[in-house]
């Protein structure tokens, strides 16, 4: 099997068209035919990352954030981007990533952040015109829960370090919207929707003004968003490539730290 075929399977998947326009997606580092022996499954390609997948005899890396995201001008030793691009040209390891394409397919990051929340009959937020694709996603808990009790399930399920969050309107949680990564974007398609809750990784401090009586916003940090992603990642690969060895990068690469 090839690298190539390997990137076919997650393409057919979550096709690259399905991108934002400021985004990367896609082959970031490598040559494609040349024959896949494993890949590493991430959130962040770091140095790490690389000599992990170098240590296991794999040669392609797959993530959710591309390495190759803004502009490269030098590749070097002066930041994580630059050492990490040496380290995988050096060791012959081709990166991969699925990013807002995984985001904005129907059954991507979002709809694995549901699962994991155990919502119900879940749906895009904000579709696209195929209707099946979009930004975000909304779903229904199985039963009725207090807003301390929600936000709890909340920091548990994803092990966050802390929830920022409103004071919402006095009413019982049921219905909630999330989107992975930075989502403040569709606080409004979350109260279109009925949402009593939506939940996010990043949401600027002016927006948590103004919705006291609308709905509950609830940040837990990008990375705690999208941690299962490689998850995911993984189910899609073993689908396509039942032969492939993969396996997921098991340390935080997680930037942010709590006191």
């Amino acid at each position: 099997m090839t690298i190539q075929q390997v990137a076919e399977a997650l393409e057919k998947y979550a096709p690259l068209p399905l991108q934002e326009g400021y985004d990367n997606a896609g082959l970031q580092i490598g040559l494609t035919a040349s024959a896949c022996s494993g890949a590493l499954l991430c959130l962040d390609v770091t140095e790490d990352v690389v000599l992990d997948a170098h240590r296991r005899g794999y040669n392609l890396i797959v993530s959710h954030h591309p390495l190759l995201f803004r502009g490269v001008k030098c590749i070097a030793d002066q930041g994580t981007v630059e050492r990490s691009l040496r380290l995988a040209i050096e060791r012959g390891i081709a990166v991969y990533a699925a990013h807002t394409n995984l985001d904005n397919v129907g059954d991507g990051v979002n709809a694995e952040i549901c699962r994991r929340l155990g919502l119900q009959h879940s749906r895009v937020l904000q579709p696209l015109p195929d209707g099946e694709n979009g930004s975000g996603r909304i779903g229904e808990l199985p039963q009725d829960m207090s807003a301390a009790d929600a936000l709890r399930l909340i920091k548990t399920t994803f092990r966050a370090g802390c929830v920022m969050h409103n004071a919402g309107p006095q009413r019982p949680i049921r219905r909630i919207a999330v989107c992975g990564g930075s989502g403040d974007f569709l606080i409004g398609a979350a109260i279109a929707q009925g949402a009593d809750l939506f939940l996010t990784g990043e949401i600027g401090y002016h927006q948590f003004f103004g919705y006291e009586r609308q709905l509950w916003l609830a940040a837990i940090g990008h990375y705690e968003s999208e941690q299962f992603t490689p998850h995911l990642l993984q189910r899609i690969i073993a689908a396509a490539c039942p032969t492939l060895p993969t396996a997921i990068y098991q340390r935080t690469t997680n930037p942010i730290h709590y006191l």
